[in-house]
């Protein structure tokens, strides 16, 4: 089986222009085919509040009310997605744009009300993989923002770690699937104010006792709920760290491990 590279991208790296620019540059040159997944939280934050509309986030989720929803589509099906496409473009690779409504890639449902009321957020239910399968064939890269669709004509938030996570699981029939997940620090650390303090590797038997000495918390919690359940399913390899780890070997970042 051929190896795809699923490359989950956030944090700095879309908050910076010039550090997206070198990164997209860098992506462009990668070998292989490879699907790109990208949030765009911070930005989306900025103009929220900017137009007066409360910003409300648990446990690392945001909470999705219909002014949010509109919001979020704008920048990142619309401003972060398109921009980066035609960056991609500029760099020689071809590239197209997808939310999970575009080709009916990824179905989604509206997370039901139980303690906590997400509003228009969606839990990933089916990811279609012929589409994208298809432009892989063909040398395009997927790019995919972190929007889902219902199947009946409604757009959900949806966390761009778990799309990640879900597209590697349902392209590992195909391909052999790595995972990575870049932001801006070197990977889980167990001082967040030492960029030098990695955990090179975190599995089911440390991960509970991370949590506990509360080394894991806030945003980091969904992201690696999402590597436990990709590395479960049949992806070959899981990484979180900057970009680095996709072009330098020497570099550190952390694996996970079942």
């Amino acid at each position: 089986m051929e190896t795809l590279k699923v490359i989950k991208i956030g944090g700095n790296i879309i908050d910076s222009q010039d550090a997206l620019k070198v990164f997209l540059a860098d992506f462009s040159k990668l070998k292989g085919p490879k699907i790109l997944v990208h949030g765009g939280g911070k930005l989306a934050t900025k103009l929220a509040n900017k137009m007066n509309i409360e910003v409300k986030m648990i446990e690392g989720r945001r909470v999705t009310d219909k002014a949010t929803l509109e919001i979020i589509t704008m920048i990142y099906a619309g401003k972060i997605n398109k921009g980066m496409i035609a960056e991609l473009q500029a760099n020689k690779c071809n590239a197209m744009g997808f939310s999970g409504a575009d080709g009916n890639t990824i179905i989604s449902i509206k997370r039901p009300v139980k303690k906590i009321d997400f509003g228009f957020v969606g839990d990933i239910v089916k990811v279609n993989t012929e589409t994208g399968n298809l432009l892989l064939n063909n040398n395009i890269t997927p790019v995919f923002c972190a929007i889902t669709h219902d199947a009946n004509g409604q757009l959900l938030n949806t966390n761009a770690d778990t799309i990640a996570s879900e597209l590697a699981i349902a392209f590992a029939d195909i391909f052999n699937v790595e995972l990575y997940f870049c932001f801006e620090k070197k990977g889980v650390l167990k001082d967040i104010n030492d960029d030098d303090s990695i955990i090179e590797k975190i599995n089911s038997k440390n991960y509970q006792s991370l949590i506990e000495q509360g080394l894991i918390v806030d945003g980091m919690l969904p992201k690696l709920v999402n590597c436990f359940n990709a590395i479960k399913n049949n992806v070959k390899k899981v990484c979180v760290g900057t970009s680095e780890m996709l072009f330098n070997p020497n570099s550190k970042f952390t694996t996970i491990e079942i």
